[in-house]
């Protein structure tokens, strides 16, 4: 393995300490150590799809079964494969919960960083620099299904016994990778939703602190407000910090109009991207520090002219990142057909098992991303009118009132009774049985995305 020094920031560039400058471009490895729904296929949340698949095999089995998908979701052959695009950077999204358990707070499992470790070496094997990012955190950072989160409340915000169990999850990756320069870094929370507005940065301020007290080296890369948005409540900018944004396109989303043309009501084109991304890295540009994109990226729907209208929302982001020389990283690298680089064969026996419980979600739109409600129209429509005329003022944080049915509705209302379907799935199954199902994960057993590996191929 080829050693690298530890990367620094250097006014708006990323360099290392021979003062050769890097700039990080590669892929976030979603849906691995912290799931998500649309990535894998379970309905709801990570934890109560944890709990059905517990219920239905037993401990053993249920071990056997996550263990064999961690093993298998990223293996040397996904390393060697991001290196022959010519990426640099894997980040490496993480739920708490492999490091810490609710009923014993603040007691670490030594266990979570068997596959962590694993990932970050075979990365480093391949010359690709790896961040980790903690997706997930004690009682939930924002509203969303992402952070694992079972309501529509962002309890870390309002609990110190939550940001305490994360500043010593950051004391303890600080800690063990504090002497690695192959990762590029520490990504603390990501898509923070504070709706106070005034608890993120004493929050930020913590942890920084804690992981300084420890590791000098390493950069920080801290998320804006609202899902990485907003950074008005920002100071000054604080040394060897990157501040990072989140620039998904509306064209992008699974409602997503033309493009050029209307999103949800708005005209989108090549100068409206360029000038979102811009005021969303506004903060970084008045205080001449680096940018990294944390996560961008189109869906894809298998519809030719949709999937070609996307492609070009994604080539004309890329270009207007290069010409900005930013850091990014792309959402997402490993999927079951929306939005990966490689998704898992349609004929695989993972798919094959889930496929009744896919098209029962997709039929009723409870997947936030990558679910649409026009089969359940006639439940959401009455309920868009009731809160139109009953509360016509009502805009709820962060994302409005829609947002805020579609979630209580779909993605909470609707999801929670298809956890015990989804675990029902999986009865009977023997070791032989779960071996073979989640070999579906492995390189060797997805399907690439071509035009996508091409287009990263050329602006690597």
């Amino acid at each position: 393995m080829k050693q690298r020094p530890f990367l620094t920031t250097q006014g708006t560039k990323l360099v290392d300490r021979d003062g050769k400058t890097v700039i990080l471009r590669g892929v976030g490895l979603g849906g691995w150590m912290n799931m998500e729904n649309f990535i894998t296929g379970y309905p709801a949340n990570e934890t109560a799809q944890r709990q059905v698949i517990h219920e239905v095999l037993g401990e053993q089995k249920y071990d056997l079964f996550f263990e064999q998908f961690l093993e298998n979701f990223f293996t040397e052959d996904d390393a060697k494969f991001l290196q022959s695009l010519g990426l640099n950077l894997l980040r490496l999204p993480v739920n708490y919960h492999h490091f810490e358990d609710d009923m014993e707070p603040f007691v670490i499992k030594e266990s979570g960083f068997t596959h962590l470790d694993r990932v970050i070496d075979l990365c480093a094997q391949h010359e690709i620099y790896t961040i980790i990012d903690l997706h997930a955190v004690p009682g939930y950072q924002n509203q969303a299904w992402h952070s694992d989160n079972p309501t529509h409340k962002a309890l870390f915000w309002e609990h110190k016994h939550f940001q305490d169990r994360t500043v010593k999850l950051w004391e303890t990756f600080a800690r063990h990778y504090k002497d690695n320069p192959w990762v590029a870094g520490y990504n603390p929370i990501n898509e923070p939703a504070d709706p106070t507005e005034r608890r993120i940065m004493p929050v930020y301020d913590r942890i920084v602190a804690a992981i300084r007290a420890i590791d000098r080296d390493h950069i920080i890369f801290l998320e804006g407000n609202c899902y990485s948005r907003d950074f008005h409540m920002f100071g000054e900018p604080l040394p060897n910090i990157v501040y990072t944004n989140h620039d998904y396109a509306l064209p992008g989303f699974i409602d997503g109009g033309p493009y050029p043309g209307y999103s949800r009501g708005i005209y989108v084109d090549r100068d409206v991207l360029e000038a979102t991304f811009l005021k969303r890295s506004q903060y970084m540009l008045d205080h001449n520090v680096p940018i990294w994109v944390g996560e961008f990226g189109p869906v894809y729907t298998g519809e030719p002219d949709a999937d070609a209208m996307r492609y070009q929302v994604l080539q004309d982001q890329l270009e207007i990142y290069a010409k900005y020389e930013v850091n990014w990283a792309l959402w997402t690298y490993k999927d079951i057909g929306l939005q990966g680089i490689a998704y898992t064969n349609p004929e695989s026996a993972w798919i094959k098992r889930i496929q009744p419980m896919l098209k029962k979600k997709a039929r009723l739109g409870v997947d936030a991303w990558g679910g649409l409600d026009k089969d359940i129209r006639h439940i959401m429509e009455p309920l868009e009118r009731l809160f139109a005329q009953e509360f016509p003022d009502y805009d709820p944080f962060p994302f409005g009132v829609q947002r805020q049915i579609n979630l209580l509705v779909r993605h909470i209302l609707l999801s929670e009774p298809l956890l015990k379907e989804f675990g029902e799935c999986f009865r009977g199954m023997s070791d032989t049985d779960i071996h073979e199902m989640m070999e579906s994960f492995l390189f060797n057993q997805c399907v690439i995305r071509q035009p996508l590996v091409d287009m990263l191929r050329n602006f690597a």
